[in-house]
């Protein structure tokens, strides 16, 4: 176990959650439509 070992930096990765959940995609879709509602409701 002497010297580099160049293979361990592919050993780890890091992968964001907010891109890659599916919920994550829903829940900005509902925040938006739910913003616009705000805006049309505050309107009046």
């Amino acid at each position: 176990m002497r010297g580099t070992d160049k293979a361990s930096g592919s050993l780890f990765s890091y992968v964001d959650l907010e891109e890659r959940h599916p919920l994550r995609l829903i829940r900005r879709i509902i925040n938006d439509e739910l913003a616009s509602l705000d805006a049309v409701s505050t309107a009046e």
